[in-house]
């Protein structure tokens, strides 16, 4: 019963969405694109040599689909290209010079119940040729970090995993484990990583961006890596590669959430869906808010917000367009909770 009236009441929010969604800067702003194929929560969005990429999913039960899918703007649709060689979920992703680097996540167990367990595999995707090449593995292992490209190299910062001197192998709601600090970095040209200083809020499920030279990482999730355990933060942290320094806090977030979308345009960060934990009964709910963060004044804005609220949706931003794709409207994702859409909206950060 109580998984029944979670449905209801999210399909209530998603009802309500779709009636007050077309106002006039939705109409203005927003466009609806191609579905997408393999509707899935959990899946990650880049931008890559004029295309548009998701990767990721986890199917009910927590088996990752490590799909792979490329969207073409020029014709409107979606084509299949070569899965993940390692069939993972909460991965970070980045863009370098046309290639996408995927880094960490969680695998499914190998044997045993079910649960996340902590990888350290690093993958280099080739878009043009759609091929994969492994890379030198992360020196901590570690689900749902956040992955920058910078000068050439590739920060994975954060994430979750065990704690440090555990023997567990894996994560789980019911088992204490902890949200991480490791800053990494990765050399594309020698292959190698390096300890960099570490993330002064450790966290998960959080966002990232590069703007002027800084690496700012936004939101997230404190304490577990799972929404029913875990407590959502608004810190913005700024880190200055140059000096390996975190410099002072920046304003927070207006929504604290984490499971978000996010991209850089233009010298602003803009966050898009995700979820939270609230109130005393531990009610959870998705966003439909669309925040942008600029560091040069230090202040948040507020835009036409999303028609379908969700988390764990793919975004990144195409040439002014910010694509937001699939996710789930249910938050938590229990058993008969999950609501995925194949929602494609496309938010026009040009248009005035």
């Amino acid at each position: 019963m109580i998984f029944l009236i979670r449905w209801l009441r999210f399909g209530l929010v998603a009802l309500l969405a779709v009636s007050f969604g077309m106002s006039a800067a939705y109409a203005q702003k927003w466009s609806m694109k191609a579905k997408f194929p393999e509707p899935a929560e959990e899946v990650y969005g880049i931008a890559a040599n004029g295309k548009f990429y998701v990767f990721g999913g986890i199917a009910p039960g927590w088996k990752p689909m490590g799909m792979v899918y490329e969207y073409d703007p020029a014709n409107d649709s979606w084509t299949k290209r070569k899965g993940m060689p390692l069939k993972s979920h909460h991965v970070a992703l980045a863009e370098l010079n046309g290639k996408i680097y995927v880094m960490g996540g969680f695998k499914y167990p190998d044997k045993g119940p079910r649960s996340w367990v902590p990888i350290d595999n690093a993958w280099e995707y080739d878009p043009a040729n759609d091929s994969w090449k492994a890379l030198a593995p992360l020196p901590t292992k570690r689900g749902s970090p956040n992955a920058v490209a910078h000068d050439g190299k590739i920060y994975v910062i954060g994430g979750a995993g065990v704690h440090p001197g555990s023997k567990a192998m894996d994560i789980h709601p019911a088992r204490p484990h902890r949200s991480l600090s490791a800053n990494e970095v990765y050399d594309p040209a020698t292959n190698t990583w390096e300890s960099r200083s570490p993330l002064p809020t450790a966290r998960n499920h959080a966002i990232a961006g590069a703007v002027n030279d800084k690496i700012y990482i936004i939101g997230g999730r404190l304490g577990a890596a799972f929404i029913t355990r875990a407590q959502n933060t608004g810190i913005v942290e700024e880190y200055d590669p140059a000096k390996d320094q975190w410099g002072a806090l920046k304003a927070p977030m207006p929504s604290p959430r984490s499971a978000t979308a996010w991209g850089t345009y233009e010298g602003k960060i803009y966050v898009a869906g995700g979820e939270e934990r609230f109130g005393a009964g531990n009610w959870q709910r998705t966003f439909r808010a669309v925040e942008a963060f600029n560091p040069k004044t230090n202040k948040w804005s507020m835009l036409p917000p999303m028609r379908y609220p969700r988390h764990g949706l793919a975004g990144d931003i195409l040439d002014g367009k910010f694509h937001l794709v699939s996710g789930d409207v249910a938050s938590g994702g229990g058993p008969g909770t999950q609501v995925h859409t194949n929602a494609h909206e496309v938010l026009d950060l040009t248009a005035k």
